[in-house]
């Protein structure tokens, strides 16, 4: 049996309170409980395409953190480096949006055991010993000024071992300023080899931002796309650019689609674009993430690549829940062209 990749994640694995369907909060009088977080749900898509997944955190000792870390255990996820401690879970509440109605998202993750936790819960060179990846997103760094620092530290540690380092620049306005964004995120993408974004956040951390688009009315530019791109390879040296090209009709109904930038030869790659009837999308851009990564671990070229993260990606938005709970199979049928969602007997 052939060893698999072993593939490190980093950041903050919360408990998610959710009403039932589409109830607003206001209406609630009970709340689904389930965990997620950008980086362990990124954990969980590679752990099903068949790698030796990784996950980092801090976590309590008590049982809510222990549910927390059986929820990955529970999809295969390795959790031997996640540190214990603290005493809170980071929360956040999701009232899902529906047709013109958005969603929304509350947090209470204040002093969580994760945004408290120190550089010492955390020997990065044990950690990446034999790792072949490293990913982290823009959220990790805006938990506290302190784990700012640590995530730097990460990301210099996994270029000393020789392992490529991934970023979402997932902007959180509720977690931070674009100025402490563009601060922190300047230095740490220094040591990023493959850079992940969406229509916002190239603008909103470092002010870049395609011409001739409008992300509220859906009209996407390519051309500017690919300057967007070119701009951010040209700023930190990026071996690729991933620009996820989300066109919202309304809250329950998206266009979605990619592009995947080679900063070596500058050539742009799109994919095809899905119609998406979404169930949930929290975790989409992860789910996107988990598929680009493996693509890429797997030597597949830029194209075929775009196209099974967008379709990873694509069938994440039907599943309830911040995990992509897809197998690789599934995500190579429908990015071979398979979209119809035919009852398979």
């Amino acid at each position: 049996m052939a060893k698999k990749d072993k593939v490190v994640t980093f950041g903050e694995l919360m408990l998610r309170l959710a009403p039932e369907g589409y109830y607003r909060f206001v209406q609630a009088d009970k709340l689904g409980a389930t965990y997620g977080g950008g980086e362990a749900n990124v954990a969980v898509s590679l752990a099903n395409y068949g790698h030796d997944a990784h996950f980092v955190t801090k976590l309590p000792e008590h049982e809510i953190g222990q549910a927390a870390v059986n929820s990955l255990r529970k999809y295969g996820v390795n959790v031997d480096d996640i540190t214990r401690g603290g005493d809170r879970v980071g929360i956040y509440f999701l009232e899902k949006g529906a047709s013109q109605r958005p969603s929304k998202v509350i947090y209470d993750r204040a002093d969580s055991a994760f945004a408290k936790s120190s550089k010492e819960d955390y020997n990065w060179d044990e950690i990446f010993e034999d790792a072949k990846w490293f990913h982290t997103t823009g959220i990790t760094p805006a938990v506290s000024p302190e784990m700012a620092e640590i995530t730097l530290e990460a990301v210099k540690k996994a270029k000393e071992h020789g392992v490529p380092v991934s970023i979402d620049l997932n902007y959180r306005n509720k977690l931070w300023s674009k100025e402490e964004a563009r601060k922190a995120m300047s230095e740490i993408c220094k040591y990023v080899d493959v850079c992940i974004a969406n229509e916002e956040d190239a603008k909103d951390v470092f002010g870049i931002e395609a011409a001739n688009t409008d992300i509220t009315s859906g009209e996407l530019n390519h051309e500017g796309y690919i300057d967007v791109a070119k701009k951010l390879k040209d700023q930190f040296g990026f071996d690729k650019v991933a620009i996820t090209l989300r066109e919202s009709i309304n809250a329950n109904r998206n266009l979605w689609s990619a592009m995947l930038y080679d900063g070596k030869t500058e050539t742009p790659v799109f994919s095809k674009k899905y119609d998406l009837n979404i169930v949930d999308r929290v975790g989409g851009g992860d789910s996107f993430g988990g598929g680009l990564i493996h693509a890429l671990l797997k030597g597949y070229d830029d194209q075929k690549a775009i196209e099974y993260a967008v379709a990873a990606s694509a069938l994440k938005h039907s599943i309830e829940g911040d995990y992509n709970l897809v197998s690789e199979a599934e995500v190579e049928k429908l990015a071979g062209g398979d979209a119809s969602g035919r009852v398979q007997r």
